[in-house]
């Protein structure tokens, strides 16, 4: 008989200040309180307008200066959830105050970042373990409040960086928090994180703008191409207009990797260039035909079946690490977990259940599922059987 999955009562963040109201940190906040209207969220901000509109919008029930007592209070009145929203240059004396405050909830972050961002919450935060990195795919041409939207993230790849660490519990609260708003969470080990978004975020990032650049070098000479980038070109390079300040600090914060990936991306130009120069169309469309072949491999649109369901049982023990390995292992072979429970036996044992879209290599998880030393058992839910209730 199939399980009946709902959502525990107290699984649900009843608390959350968001630091950093901008547009990743207020879509956020609106999200939530369309989602669960009780739940109350303290906007931190350094901008007093932005606090007003943020309340007034009811994006927030409160808003606080990082230097108000109110963020103090509602820290140590019951807050279950912490949201750095902010550049990573600003988190840690966030993370200081959450230690000199003695906060014992859960904290996460947006940052596209994680190596700095890491290593300040060891550095600095009593019980580092309560941090679990975390970074929102989903971007704005518009900076700050004024383009935040409750709708940002669905659709979007939400990144959660668990590890041995990691409390059983965390993962599974934050998951369900962010896939209630619309997101797909992928799990993600914090030390791949940087490498991996250099090359599909912060590499595109840098050729958009050399693109940008390119045209504008010729825009003079040629009224016309401008009227011509309108089209197509101008998707293409849309995040080009990103905030420079916001994306020269994440290049900065990434530069290794990032230095890395320009390096690799001159190369391949190079091929191109060398084809050209020599004449060899073969090579020219050995190229372009592996990049097309590639492009048409990408996963569509999220548009996950919902009459096809699959649950996934995964008897352990209650050990540290176990619930980040699982998930690692599910999001590495594109399997989209829709919901994760744990339910406990004994004080040291545990059933880990997992209900997967009909997405991904099943039989790939399953394989290093049980080389990784797990009993599974897979199950056929419909989406009757699978009740969700926030």
């Amino acid at each position: 008989m199939a399980h009946q999955h709902t959502t525990q009562p107290d699984q649900a963040f009843r608390r959350i200040a968001v630091v950093g109201f901008g547009l990743v940190g207020a879509s956020f906040a609106a999200a939530v309180r369309a989602a669960y209207p009780d739940t109350r969220v303290l906007a931190v901000d350094i901008d007093e307008r932005t606090l007003a509109e943020a309340v007034e919008r009811g994006w927030a029930t409160d808003g606080a200066l990082p230097d108000d007592p109110a963020f103090e209070r509602f820290v140590g009145d019951g807050c279950d959830l912490v949201v750095l929203a902010t550049p990573v240059g600003a988190a840690e004396r966030y993370f200081e105050d959450l230690a000199r405050w003695g906060y014992r909830g859960i904290v996460t972050d947006t940052a596209s970042t994680k190596a700095r961002i890491t290593a300040l919450a060891e550095r600095v935060l009593p019980h580092p373990e309560n941090f679990v990195p975390g970074h929102p795919m989903a971007g704005s041409e518009v900076n700050g409040i004024e383009g935040a939207r409750p709708d940002l993230f669905k659709g979007a790849h939400w990144i959660l960086c668990p590890d041995a660490d990691t409390p059983a519990e965390h993962f599974p609260r934050l998951h369900e928090l962010v896939t209630s708003i619309g997101a797909r969470v992928i799990a993600l080990p914090r030390e791949d994180h940087d490498e991996a978004v250099a090359v599909v975020s912060h590499v595109p990032h840098i050729m958009a703008s050399s693109l940008v650049q390119l045209a504008s070098r010729h825009a003079d000479d040629q009224q016309a191409l401008m009227r011509l980038a309108a089209g197509g070109f101008k998707d293409s390079t849309r995040i080009a207009a990103g905030s420079p300040e916001l994306w020269c600090g994440i290049a900065f914060d990434n530069k290794d990797a990032l230095s890395d990936g320009l390096d690799e991306i001159q190369g391949i130009i190079g091929a191109f260039a060398d084809a050209l120069a020599s004449d060899d169309r073969a090579s020219l469309t050995a190229l372009l035909a592996d990049a097309a072949a590639a492009r048409r491999a990408l996963p569509a649109a999220w548009v996950p079946s919902t009459e096809r369901l699959l649950e996934v049982r995964i008897p352990m023990e209650d050990r540290p690490g176990v619930v980040a390995e699982v998930t690692t292992v599910t999001s590495s072979v594109g399997c989209n977990i829709q919901s994760i429970e744990i339910d406990h036996v004994t004080e040291d044992s545990a059933v880990l259940s997992l209900v997967l879209t009909d997405e991904g290599d099943i039989g790939q998880l399953s394989a290093q599922l049980i080389n990784a030393g797990f009993s599974v058992s897979f199950s056929p839910l419909t989406a009757k059987e699978h009740t969700h209730v926030a």
